[in-house]
């Protein structure tokens, strides 16, 4: 990890981020910028370069922000509280925003679900909206009358009930369709899943019910990684694992300090984020034992780890408020975003059309 920082930037409520000395160079080498989401103060940051070459940090409001998806087209989906926010680029091909940003998300959708608990999202190959429900323990998609269509549950759950029964959490997605998923047990009962946090965590393949493995702890964020090996969360140990689908072993990538809870794979590394502790979130997991036999503390920010070789490259750290992170994307192609916030003064007087033929 590197040890000196470039950028340190305010945010609210007397938190400061500070970022590796190489990440501007990173993401300009690796042609990307990022989008991570805070639930905890309801706020979407977006990371870019500027053109001088240092870090740009953009943040909105959006209340609960949690799942992150976005599509190459420009589009970058977000759940919240008790919506699924679509965010759009606005720009036309060769404008900048603001003189710097080359794409600006303007929210141009929110469809009301309801407090369901989402947590992580994709996009089918019809390109409908798949979420993870966790309150009601199901992927389900957007309904135009009612909070939700269910899609699919844990063979497991008996049915379909608002009691967050196992922690369904992670979903990844493959040929435009949900492929694994995963849960921290398979609890049938209100809240069971937490007194099962240390042990008997779930990786599900949706296609055929099976249970891959069952060795994890509180795992989150399965991604298919490039070999067709399931890159995910085991955050109770607090590492970056990878998984063969076939087997159900898995093999340690990384050890990360902090609780994981988000992660994007892009040119063979993995950014994931890390959290510090909520109310005696880490009793009585290992990640608690880990971290003290390292002499080390819990952050709060983005981690930038090499899959080949298991090291943190780069990272983002926030200190202060805002102590617990959630999902975390990639956007390729993209240099410097920016986002509007609903409500906003910003946002009420920006107004974009297609001119008439």
């Amino acid at each position: 990890m590197s040890s000196k920082t470039s950028t340190e930037t305010p945010t609210d409520q007397n938190t400061h981020l500070s970022v590796s000395r190489g990440l501007a160079g990173w993401l300009t080498q690796h042609a990307t910028s990022l989008a991570f989401s805070c639930y905890q103060s309801g706020q979407l940051f977006l990371v870019g370069v500027l053109p001088n070459g240092s870090v740009s940090f953009n943040q909105q409001k959006f209340s609960r922000a949690m799942g992150l998806c976005w599509q190459p087209a420009g589009r970058l989906y977000l759940g919240a509280l008790d919506q699924v926010w679509r965010l759009e680029n606005m720009l036309r091909p060769g404008e900048l925003g603001n003189q710097h940003f080359d794409r600006v998300l303007v929210p141009r959708n929110a469809q009301t679900t309801g407090d369901v608990d989402i947590h992580e999202l994709g996009v089918d190959r019809d390109g409908h909206v798949v979420f993870v429900n966790t309150r009601y323990s199901c992927l389900a998609t957007l309904d135009p009358r009612h909070s939700f269509r269910p899609l699919w549950k844990p063979p497991f759950i008996s049915r379909l009930a608002p009691e967050d029964r196992c922690h369904l959490n992670g979903l990844a997605m493959a040929d435009g369709a949900p492929r694994y998923v995963t849960a921290v047990s398979r609890s049938d009962v209100v809240d069971g899943w937490r007194e099962r946090r240390n042990e008997g965590g779930l990786l599900i393949d949706v296609t055929s019910n099976a249970i891959v493995t069952d060795q994890l702890s509180m795992p989150h964020s399965p991604r298919i990684a490039g070999d067709g090996s399931v890159v995910l969360l085991d955050s109770g140990w607090g590492r970056i694992c990878r998984v063969d689908p076939a087997s159900g072993t898995r093999q340690t990538i990384a050890f990360c300090p902090g609780f994981l809870r988000g992660m994007a794979l892009h040119d063979g590394f993995a950014i994931v984020t890390v959290s510090k502790p909520r109310n005696g979130t880490f009793s009585g997991l290992a990640l608690d034992t880990e971290l003290a036999d390292r002499d080390a503390v819990p952050w709060c920010g983005v981690l930038i780890v090499d899959l080949a070789t298991g090291d943190i490259v780069e990272w983002i750290r926030l200190e202060g408020f805002i102590t617990e992170l959630f999902d975390v994307a990639a956007m390729p192609g993209v240099r410097c975003p920016m986002a509007l916030g609903p409500g906003t003064l910003e946002m009420q007087n920006t107004i974009s059309f297609e001119p008439l033929a």
